[in-house]
């Protein structure tokens, strides 16, 4: 029974993240916007961005209320649960508000990153990265909270006569959760894909005809898309990245509770991950004391101060998750059970070591990227292939690294003589990789930030000293950048395994009741299961074909307009007339939203009508196969775009020619096929394969009872 009253510390920690981040969020507002110019284009910047995100919320409100009346008739038909409609809702507005907030408080803190980066190098990190512990706290807070009512609503009020029942109560817990996990999945597919649609559309229209045909610098005022770059900036890497990385930490969690079950650990194997999240908020916050730094501008340096942030944490945890295993499983009567810690730790090291195998590969301060920006030498061609290469070579570690950590957690949790505890060890170690969510995301948040500040000290033709500091800034932010992408994208592997299970689960479940003739048939032979391999397989490369295709569309239009402008416009070039930048803002919104529909779409239409095709063998092979081709991909691209983009800052840096070569022209292109790889396509496939999961689980029933292949 004591174990089970450990949940009130879920709001408590939920409370704590919330109060942190709107403490910081007070702190941030404290600091000068600097002067009325800077002032001036943050709020133009502002208005961009919260239009996109009102016209972006009301476009996908529309699929949440059809996705609401088929899961009602669903309810209504016995099918589902009729707490399931509404848990689906609450996911989705949960994963919308964490991108909001975030995005509101990276936009006001743009200017006043670039004020104090005039003031010195560590008063600007501060600023910047203090607006990332907004966006991390936020989305751990609102996530707890989530997890709270939920669990609290259905323990103690619609479930509570179950209580002599736990199994039976948890199990029902569980797949209500796992819904407000697709719920929250759904919108953070819409708003990654939407977000990365607008925001690399513009920054493709901005760099193609400002920097490489008009020969101006990035971010001139004179460049009408520069605007919409920097609302693209926060609609798509804050604002979308803030709803994905909210998916994921809860899709980790839930996870883990839905196979506590089958593992037997009942209540105490539920705690377990959450206690984990609670104590993962503490370490994080204490983590965001060590992060400072001089003012030197080098890389390193930089990147020191926030890996000093992480490692604490990190060391946090090692030796904080011991006891809250212990306890919750009952160790001290249960000896074999503390080898789920050792799961947990492989999980956290595992990211640790992909966060440094993908910095080691996409920043500027190793041989790789160095190699890429030394191909620009010869062309952009060149730097393509180097490009492309560089990115599907830095798929081995990472690959290796989960691949150790699921085998280590596995047998761990005793897999070899309880199958489900060891897939229950499996699912926890993407929990202890993502506990240390608050401070990792806070790395990863303020590079926006950084960039929007040199876009302002730009345009607000602030000292060439500030910009020079707030492009080290923003070099170190495209590292953290990538490295959070690999930190989410394997956890997203760990973490769709274990939905993988949770999948097979249900359908055990609910054999009895609706199929009872049916039987699994996992053979790799099964000609359902091999096609559903194949389709999972082709489904992130198609994806990610649609996804990219939207952004080239959308660029071909910003394109467009840009020439337009700069030919139309008397004075325009010559800087005495100015841009209509509501121009290219507006025709990023309107792209952006058209575009996205299609790739969000697929990650709900695959597992239901190849369920319906190929039964529910056939989808545990789609599973299998978009998460395996899935994990590969987003890599890949991840770490492409991100030493694409560190090779033009390199070369900008002075290096082989700097600004206006040869080298730096190559790089700047191969930054613009980098720009969709990285920020739009990459990073959606790791909510995709988690998705795929989730609908197949949450239409388990249609496809048992209606597919063709039975």
């Amino acid at each position: 029974m004591l174990i089970e009253q450990l949940f009130f510390l879920v709001p408590l920690g939920a409370l704590l993240a919330l109060f942190f981040a709107f403490f910081q969020a007070k702190k941030i507002m404290q600091y000068s916007e600097g002067n009325e110019l800077m002032q001036k284009i943050s709020a133009a910047i502002r208005t961009g961005a919260n239009a996109f995100l009102r016209r972006q919320y009301r476009s996908v409100a529309v699929f949440f209320a059809i996705m609401f009346v088929i899961l009602g008739i669903m309810a209504f038909m016995d099918f589902l649960t009729p707490f399931i409609p509404f848990a689906f809702i609450s996911g989705g507005f949960f994963s919308a508000l964490s991108g909001f907030i975030g995005m509101k408080i990276a936009t006001s803190a743009n200017a006043r990153t670039a004020q104090a980066t005039s003031e010195g190098m560590n008063q600007g990190l501060r600023v910047a990265f203090s607006s990332g512990t907004v966006m991390g706290f936020t989305v751990v807070g609102l996530a707890l909270v989530d997890i709270t009512v939920w669990y609290m609503l259905l323990k103690y009020v619609f479930y509570s006569h179950l209580n002599h029942n736990p199994t039976e109560q948890i199990r029902l817990i569980s797949s209500a959760m796992l819904t407000f996990g697709m719920g929250a999945s759904a919108m953070a597919l819409f708003a990654r894909v939407g977000g990365g649609i607008f925001t690399k559309a513009a920054d493709v229209g901005a760099d193609l005809v400002g920097k490489v045909e008009a020969g101006i610098p990035e971010d001139d005022p004179r460049n009408p898309a520069v605007i919409a770059d920097n609302v693209g900036d926060n609609v798509g890497d804050v604002a979308g990245m803030g709803a994905d990385l909210y998916e994921s930490y809860v899709a980790a969690i839930v996870a883990t509770v839905a196979l506590s079950v089958s593992a037997g650990y009942e209540f105490g194997g539920v705690m377990a991950p959450m206690m984990m999240a609670v104590f993962g908020i503490i370490a994080s916050l204490i983590g965001t004391l060590f992060v400072r730094c001089g003012d030197k501008t080098d890389q390193l340096s930089l990147l020191g101060a926030l890996r000093r942030g992480v490692y604490v944490s990190s060391a946090l945890i090692v030796i904080g998750a011991f006891p809250i295993i212990w306890f919750t499983l009952d160790c001290a009567n249960n000896p074999g059970r503390i080898g789920i810690y050792f799961a947990v730790l492989s999980g956290l090291l595992a990211g640790v070591a992909i966060g440094a195998i993908t910095e080691y590969y996409t920043s500027d301060s190793f041989n790789p990227t160095k190699t890429v920006a030394t191909a620009g030498l010869t062309g952009p061609a060149t730097t393509i292939i180097s490009g492309i290469s560089l990115g599907m070579l830095s798929t081995v570690f990472p690959v290796l690294i989960v691949g150790l950590s699921v085998l280590i957690s596995f047998f761990a949790s005793g897999g070899l003589t309880n199958f489900s505890q060891g897939l229950y060890g499996i699912s926890i170690s993407a929990v202890g990789m993502l506990c240390t969510l608050g401070i990792t995301l806070a790395t990863d948040a303020y590079g926006p930030v950084a960039d929007n500040a040199g876009g302002i000290a730009q345009m607000a033709e602030l000292s060439p000293d500030v910009r020079k500091r707030t492009d080290a800034l923003d070099s170190v932010g495209n590292t953290t950048a990538a490295t959070g992408k690999g930190f989410a994208i394997g956890s997203a592997a760990l973490t769709a395994l274990a939905l993988v299970v949770a999948f097979i689960d249900k359908i055990e479940d609910l054999i009895p009741r609706y199929n009872p003739d049916f039987q699994f048939n996992l053979s790799i032979t099964n000609p359902p299961l091999l096609v559903g391999l194949f389709i999972g397989v082709m489904l992130p490369f198609l994806f990610s074909s649609l996804s990219m295709n939207a952004v080239g569309r959308a660029a071909q239009s910003i394109v467009r307009e840009v020439r337009r402008q700069f030919k139309e416009i008397p004075g325009l070039l010559e800087g005495t007339a100015e841009a209509d930048y509501g121009a290219c803002v507006d025709l990023c919104t309107r792209s952006a939203l058209r575009e996205m529909i299609a790739p969000a779409l697929i990650g709900i239409a695959a597992p239901l009508l190849g369920g319906l095709l190929l039964g529910v063998n056939g989808v545990a092979g789609i599973l299998a196969g978009a998460t395996a081709s899935g994990f590969i991909l987003a890599i890949m691209m991840a770490n492409s775009g991100g030493a694409w983009d560190n090779a033009k800052k390199f070369v900008e840096a002075g290096n082989h020619g700097g600004k206006g070569s040869e080298a730096h022209r190559a790089t700047v292109i191969g930054d613009t096929v980098g720009d969709p790889f990285k920020d739009t396509a990459g990073p959606s496939i790791n909510i995709l394969i988690k998705l795929v999961s989730k609908v197949a689980i949450l239409f388990a029933v249609i496809i048992l009872r209606f597919a063709i292949f039975s």
